[in-house]
């Protein structure tokens, strides 16, 4: 009996610990589901607010907060310093955009002209499709620096990943504000199929079944313990009822021969 305690021992403190991770995945899962739902309410409120001069939002770093925000912008673009994204999405298509800086009253702005589609066997462009001359008027989204390995910011060849602005820096050679403007219209327009980047998904996604599906695995864990403890139990019972069983057998074997040598013969 004293090998069961040790062994029910051991499988409840494993199932502590088992469990206690479950939990805290499914609580991790619900916090993300509680960003997402801020990040959606400041996505909605953000789109509908007001376009604002460019340098109002600019004068600070952008943060998540300042996303999706519209500001509009008056400069010339530098043909001579543009950035190719390579591996991009937008949607169900697959794609590059193109980063270009502009010269505005108030500093040098990063710029996303848009997504253009592209399929992978045609590849990524080297060079850039070149911006529009002249004074330009752009109205885009506020977006925050994309963070991620240094190689994926730092530009090779003209190109990159992921955009941020201070890491795009040491390839310019005047200082550009932080963050950058994803494009929605120019005036006069560009030429080379750009798509504006969507704004992400509004919906809750997938982090409350996640949840969900970590606290069944807790409670899965828990009636394990109950359906192994039980085995065990029936498996001692049975076992215990055997040796029981052959003495009974084996006493009968005796009174019965017993029985038969008092009756003799007839």
């Amino acid at each position: 009996m004293q090998r069961l305690w040790l062994r029910w021992v051991a499988l409840l403190v494993f199932v502590a610990v088992l469990g206690s991770t479950f939990v805290a995945l499914g609580e991790w899962q619900l916090r993300r589901l509680d960003e997402r739902k801020e990040r959606n309410a400041t996505t909605v409120v953000n789109e509908q607010a007001p376009v604002r001069p460019f340098a109002e939002v600019f004068s600070k770093p952008i943060t998540d907060a300042d996303q999706w925000l519209r500001v509009e912008a008056r400069g010339t673009f530098d043909p001579d310093h543009q950035f190719v994204v390579r591996y991009r999405n937008n949607a169900d298509d697959t794609g590059y955009e193109v980063v270009t800086p502009l010269r505005t009253s108030a500093g040098w702005v990063l710029v996303d002209r848009g997504f253009v589609a592209a399929d992978r066997a045609a590849g990524i462009p080297a060079v850039a499709p070149p911006p529009p001359a002249g004074e330009v008027r752009v109205v885009g989204h506020v977006r925050r620096n994309e963070k991620g390995r240094s190689s994926a910011v730092q530009p090779v060849g003209g190109q990159i990943r992921l955009v941020n602005s201070a890491a795009l820096q040491a390839a310019l050679p005047y200082p550009v504000r932080d963050g950058y403007i994803g494009l929605l219209t120019v005036e006069p327009p560009q030429v080379g199929g750009f798509q504006p980047v969507r704004p992400p998904e509004l919906s809750d996604g997938p982090h409350f079944w996640y949840a969900v599906q970590w606290f069944m695995f807790t409670g899965l864990a828990l009636l394990g313990i109950v359906v192994f403890i039980r085995s065990d139990i029936v498996a001692r019972r049975a076992k215990a009822s055997v040796p029981a069983q052959q003495d009974g057998a084996g006493a009968t074997k005796p009174e019965r021969a017993g029985m038969s040598s008092t009756m003799g013969p007839v």
